[in-house]
């Protein structure tokens, strides 16, 4: 892990990472004394470089955040948690399901919440294989996989590629539930004094802060690092995904983070004995360096 002002810091390409982040990316806030070094990557390769001890801060799958719990704290502000923010299963042919192994289910990477989601409520059926999520429509739309877990944009435009919804498993979470779906947040090393943790809070905050206040001036940030060009999806996506949640976890976050992890213990997806991730506790000088 680094020391003193230099944090290697690991945000995800996708436009709700990239809006939320816009300001620090590009200055327009007070860095507070912390020297940033930024790498954009896809989730998995995020959640991977968690578990290598690549980054002192980073956005990773909260699904990846059970198995490092012990390491890390979940920062209050960056993550994405909502109602109707939950991965769709879809199809490549109308009117199928998920029913054996001869049949295969594209996940968007081994650790993510997504994959997760797929392995509770679709266990023991197909065989899984982990993709890039941008190649998952793709190889639906040319029928050599059956199923795809599909996260991002894809979202809002699987229906224009001509494939078919089986289940959203955010809805099927919130059913079982009652919980906003925690798919994922910025977590921190527990190596960090607690200071200077909560100084790139306090960063974060600032840059989401001034994110929601000026909206469009994210775009070419976004519009750089996206799947989709098309402005009214990527701000789609920055509506579903960023929110008062996002701006603070809160208690109700907190429970939803229990609820993952006790919904992973119980199918076997995390030993009975991990513990549940923690939000970083109060700190009385948030800007102290």
């Amino acid at each position: 892990m680094s020391n003193h002002r230099t944090i290697r810091l690991g945000i995800s390409t996708c436009p709700n990472d990239t809006f939320a982040f816009h300001a620090l990316l590009n200055r327009l806030v007070d860095w507070r004394g912390l020297d940033f070094q930024v790498q954009l990557l896809d989730i998995e390769d995020l959640n991977k470089g968690l578990f290598g001890g690549q980054f002192d801060v980073a956005k990773c799958s909260f699904h990846a955040a059970l198995h490092l719990a012990d390491a890390i704290w979940v920062l209050p502000s960056g993550s994405a948690l909502g109602f109707g923010v939950g991965p769709l299963l879809l199809s490549a042919r109308p009117d199928e399901l998920p029913s054996g192994p001869d049949q295969l289910t594209l996940c968007p990477g081994k650790h993510t919440t997504a994959t997760l989601l797929f392995r509770l409520f679709h266990p023991d059926t197909t065989t899984v294989q982990q993709v890039v999520f941008s190649d998952i429509m793709p190889r639906l739309r040319d029928q050599t996989a059956d199923f795809g877990v599909c996260i991002h944009e894809g979202r809002f435009t699987w229906q224009s590629q001509g494939l078919a919804l089986v289940e959203d498993l955010g809805t099927r979470w919130e059913q079982e539930t009652g919980c906003p779906l925690p798919l994922g947040g910025l977590v921190g090393s527990r190596s960090l004094p607690s200071s200077i943790l909560w100084t790139v809070q306090s960063v974060i905050a600032d840059s989401l802060r001034f994110a929601r206040a000026n909206p469009d001036a994210a775009l070419p940030t976004m519009r750089h690092y996206a799947q989709e060009f098309d402005d009214e999806v990527l701000m789609d996506h920055v509506r579903l995904y960023v929110n008062d949640w996002t701006t603070d976890l809160g208690p109700e976050g907190a429970r939803s983070l229990q609820r993952l992890s006790e919904k992973a213990q119980k199918v076997g997806l995390l030993p009975v004995d991990s513990p549940g991730v923690q939000v970083l506790p109060p700190h009385p000088a948030p800007d102290a360096v």
